[in-house]
This record gives C-alpha cells, sequence and structure tokens, in this order.
C-alpha cells in the first residue's frame, strides 16, 4: 500500500488531504493555498507557526466571540494542526469552531461552509465534503477552496466526468496551483499520463512560493513513480526537497526511489524521518513493508501497529478509515474485516480506489469470483496503477485464467517494476510460475 493510495489513503488529514480526499489518490494533499478562508487573512492570523496562531485566534476570540471569520480561520487552523501532526483529535475541535461560525453568522457564510467541506474532506465525508462546497460556491462562486473541495469530493464519490467538469470549470474561473494539481490528477485516473504531466509542468512553472513548488514537483514525483520512471521520481522530490527540505511527502518519495534503486539503508532512514515527525498510516505502512521485506518483521508489525493505533483514534474523531482498514487488513490482518470494511466504503462511494480494495479483500478471504468484476471496475476509466493490474492479475491466477493473469501481471511490472517492495517480487514469482517474463 503506497502513500499515494492511502491517502491518499490521504487521507487526507489537513487542509491539503482534507481538501483533496486522497485516501485514495494524490488528491489528498491538495496543496497549499486551499484554505477556506481567504488565504492571506489566514496566513496573518496563524502566522508564526498554526500553534502559535490558534493560541492568537482563542485570545482574540475570548475578547471578541462575535467574529465569524476569526471562527472560521480557526476551524481551519485546527485542521491544518492536524495535518502537522498527525493528530486527528484536533477535528472536532474544527467542527465546533465552524459551527461557531456559522451560528455567529448564518447567512453568506461561504467561508464557514468552505471550511466544513475541507474538514468533512478530511474525515472522508465526501457526501457531507460536497453538499458544503457547493453551499459555499452557491454564496460565492469564486472561492478556490470551495471550488478544489468539490473537484475532490466527486473524484472520492467515483463520479468521474462531474470531477472533470468542475476541474475544467474551476481552471476558467479560479486558476491556480489547487486547481492544476487536480485537474492533473483527474487526467491521470483516465490514463490521460501525458496530459496530466504537462498541466502539473505548468503549475510547476507559474508557481512562485516554494510550498507550491515543493507540493508540485512531489506531484510531478508521484507520476512518474506510478509510471516506473525511477530517473523522473528522483528527480521531482529532489526538486521538492530542494524548494521545501521539510516537505515530508517527497521524503517518503525518495525513501522509494532509493529502496527500488537498492540503497536500502538510505530508505529506511528516510521513511524513519518520515514517520517519525508524521505518523500516518500511509507512511507507516509503507515503512513496516520495506522492513518485512528485508526480513526484519518484527520491526515491520511495530509500525503495523502504530497504524493500527492511528486508525482507532482517527475513528473516534469521525474519521472514515474503512478504505484504509480494508486494504491494510487484505496484506497484513484478518481477511473477513477488510471484506467487512471494504463492502461498508463501497457502499458509501463507488471510487476506483474502493473498487480495488474490495476486489482484493475479497481475493483475501478466498472469493475470488466475486472479487473479480471489482478488481476490473477498478482499471475501467484507464487508470494505469500497478497495484491495481497487481490485484487484478492475481484474482486471475486464482480462477485459473492463466492467460489473463499473465497478461496483467506482465502488465503491473512493466507499468511500474518496483511498486511495492512486498508486492512486486511475488508478482514476478507468479509471472514465472505462470510460464511468462514481465
Amino acid at each position: 500500500m503506497t502513500a499515494a493510495i492511502v491517502a491518499g489513503l490521504a487521507v487526507a488529514l489537513t487542509i491539503a488531504a482534507a481538501v483533496a480526499g486522497g485516501v485514495l489518490g494524490r488528491t489528498a494533499d491538495p496543496g497549499p493555498g486551499a484554505g477556506g478562508t481567504d488565504p492571506q487573512a489566514y496566513g496573518q492570523a496563524a502566522g508564526g507557526g498554526t500553534a502559535a496562531g490558534i493560541g492568537r485566534l482563542q485570545r482574540h476570540l475570548r475578547a471578541q466571540p462575535r467574529d465569524a471569520e476569526s471562527w472560521t480561520a480557526l476551524g481551519l487552523s485546527y485542521v491544518e494542526q492536524a495535518r502537522l501532526t498527525a493528530d486527528p483529535s484536533y477535528y472536532p475541535k474544527s467542527a465546533a469552531a465552524l459551527r461557531r461560525a456559522l451560528a455567529v453568522r448564518p447567512d453568506a457564510n461561504d467561508g464557514a461552509h468552505a471550511g466544513l467541506a475541507a474538514l468533512a474532506a478530511a474525515r472522508h465525508d465526501f457526501g457531507t465534503a460536497l453538499s458544503e462546497a457547493d453551499a459555499a460556491l452557491a454564496i460565492n462562486p469564486y472561492g478556490q477552496s470551495a471550488l478544489a473541495v468539490r473537484i475532490d469530493a466527486l473524484v472520492e464519490l467515483g463520479r468521474y466526468p462531474e470531477a472533470m467538469a468542475a476541474a475544467k470549470h474551476a481552471d476558467a474561473v479560479r486558476p491556480g496551483t489547487p486547481v492544476f494539481t487536480r485537474l492533473a490528477y483527474v487526467d491521470e485516473l483516465y490514463g490521460r499520463t501525458g496530459e496530466a504531466r504537462r498541466v502539473l509542468s505548468l503549475a510547476a512553472s507559474s508557481a512562485t512560493a516554494p510550498a507550491d513548488q515543493a507540493y508540485v514537483h512531489d506531484q510531478l514525483g508521484e507520476l512518474a513513480w506510478n509510471g516506473g520512471d525511477l530517473a523522473a521520481a528522483g528527480r521531482e522530490f529532489g526538486l521538492a526537497l530542494r524548494h521545501d527540505p521539510g516537505y515530508l511527502p517527497a521524503v517518503d518519495g525518495r525513501a522509494r526511489v532509493e529502496a527500488a534503486r537498492g540503497r536500502t539503508a538510505r530508505a529506511l532512514a528516510d521513511h524513519a524521518r518520515v514517520v517519525a515527525a508524521l505518523p500516518l498510516p500511509q507512511y507507516l505502512t509503507g515503512y513496516g513493508e520495506l522492513l518485512e521485506a528485508r526480513g526484519r518483521t518484527a520491526d515491520a508489525r511495530r509500525q503495523y501497529a502504530v497504524a493500527g493505533s492511528w486508525s482507532t483514534l482517527a475513528r473516534a474523531s469521525g474519521v472514515a478509515t474503512d478504505l484504509e482498514t480494508a486494504l491494510f487488513e487484505a496484506d497484513h490482518g484478518n481477511a473477513a474485516t477488510a471484506v467487512a470494511a471494504a463492502r461498508a466504503e463501497w457502499g458509501r462511494r463507488r471510487s476506483v480506489h474502493v473498487a480495488d480494495a474490495l476486489g482484493w479483500a475479497l481475493h483475501a478471504s478466498g472469493r475470488d469470483a466475486e472479487a473479480l468484476p471489482y478488481a476490473e471496475k477498478a482499471l475501467a476509466t484507464g487508470y494505469r496503477n500497478a497495484s491495481f493490474r497487481y490485484h487484478l492479475g492475481m484474482i486471475e491466477k486464482s480462477l485459473g485464467r492463466r492467460s489473463a493473469a499473465r497478461r496483467d501481471l506482465a502488465a503491473a511490472l512493466r507499468l511500474d517494476p518496483s511498486f511495492s517492495p512486498l508486492h512486486a517480487p511475488k508478482a514476478r514469482a507468479a509471472l514465472s510460475a505462470l510460464g511468462g517474463a514481465a
């Protein structure tokens, strides 16, 4: 399970991830500048660090409790603090602050609705994210955060034609880094990786802030990584870190590239750096899988245990974690739990990532005939994803569909020979057993 999937499976524990939703795609991190209130006003309120900004806002609101914009800024600050600390217990605080903003000013309060949309996306409640984004846009059709969250919600609900229309509309009325990166992601979901790269390259050439540059180059790195181009991925992750040496998603990307190149010590050091600062499931699981692939099973289990603890805390804070749970349990835990979680998520949304998770969970439980249609749905848009193709190939192998399995396992390894430190070797072994070659 890669970082791109988990948040993106990404989670998106942040204004960034929130606004993206990602758990399930790279949209999980919408990137800088996508806050739910005016970005300049938010920056002034929270300047000097998010924690310090929260303290200033709290003191201000004790003196001026009727300041709706400051309640909104506080709510968004809590979402951002969740991103920075990997602590989802900030979400209920965010919800309370944003509801207070609406109570103080119930009419024409697009900022509070946009904030609630971002919070809902962070909690993976994409139906609510969509309705709140629509409420914000009914008041202010040009709100960048609401436009961005609306795209994310449609993507995560599996409503891809609507997501593309929303992205093109947002690009027409409020172009910028948050919109460019989402437009590129929808293109990628349709298999149009060349167009996705073109849009991201334009975003990189137009971005000025170091944080925006880091975010866009990280997205270019993920696109290259998903296409198996280690040289380009390493270059883009390096550029991201040149602009912002502390940008942890790019450190995680660099770790995956180093592992694929056989530089295990460097990869493990980067993974350890990431989880020490940001112990989110996608990073913990990626680190654990590399440890497991290197025979360090006990160390891997410790990472998986921390990921499980985070999921428990996240659920208590109102985050829907069924997609993450389904993938994790299918690979590392209980197959029945994986199926139950995936079915619950499929009942809420029909994205390609959920289809893949349900198919893989059913495979783990030995129900391959049921799994096959979901694994096929996961690739129906044209999305070029090596893990998805591997899952389909393994399901086909279990069903005795040898020719199809050879085709799909070989396709997975051609697309990205290093897609997983655990599963890429399994794909090669399965392909060899079928008499095929990558």
